[in-house]
């Protein structure tokens, strides 16, 4: 049991969740067009019979802060990217215009600016449960390297504290995000 190792793995751990959280903070929609919103969606793609990014699948630009144009690369791919817009968690409705889908991105209400907030806070927790549990697994494997002998009671102490002060530091980094992303929805 290396001391060093577990202070590595449950730092990784821990940047991973908050890493984590960032990402599913991108795809929250905020009411303005972004590409994030929707270029990691999956997308099923009869012809190909797979799922793929939506990203792998089309150029997402947005021409303006009402609007994402998704043109595929392959036209014959737009009824399956059309298909997995509507029925993605986002409640948008695109238009087909030729070989181009035009998401409008509507503005939202004030209710529904605050269910994105409580997703967003429900998004923070699952990270600092992640955070938390990383925490425990590396208390453990200390505690574990105490029983072998591997490092000493004073160690075992000083390490505990090295993770909790890591721990903490991740939660608030990821308390700061969960606050920053809820500024920006309310935002109007």
């Amino acid at each position: 049991m290396d001391a060093e190792l577990t202070m590595m793995e449950a730092e990784e751990a821990m940047t991973k969740a908050v890493e984590h959280a960032i990402h599913e903070f991108a795809t929250v929609r905020t009411g303005k067009a972004n590409p994030t919103l929707v270029e990691n969606m999956d997308v099923h793609v009869m012809s190909y019979g797979s799922h793929m990014k939506l990203k792998q699948l089309a150029m997402i630009t947005t021409p303006d802060a009402r609007l994402i144009r998704i043109e595929p690369f392959d036209s014959s791919t737009l009824q399956d990217i059309d298909r997995a817009i509507r029925e993605s968690r986002l409640g948008l409705n695109g238009s087909i215009e030729g070989k181009v889908i035009r998401l409008p991105i509507p503005s939202l209400s004030q209710e529904r600016r605050e269910q994105m907030v409580k997703m967003c806070k429900t998004l923070g927790e699952e990270a600092r449960v992640r955070v938390r549990s990383a925490r425990r697994e590396a208390i453990e494997s200390l505690k574990k390297g105490e029983k072998e002998g591997s490092i000493t009671e004073d160690d075992l102490h000083r390490l505990e504290k090295e993770v909790q002060t890591l721990t903490d530091k991740k939660i608030a980094e990821i308390d700061q995000h969960v606050a920053s992303k809820e500024k920006e929805i309310l935002t109007v």
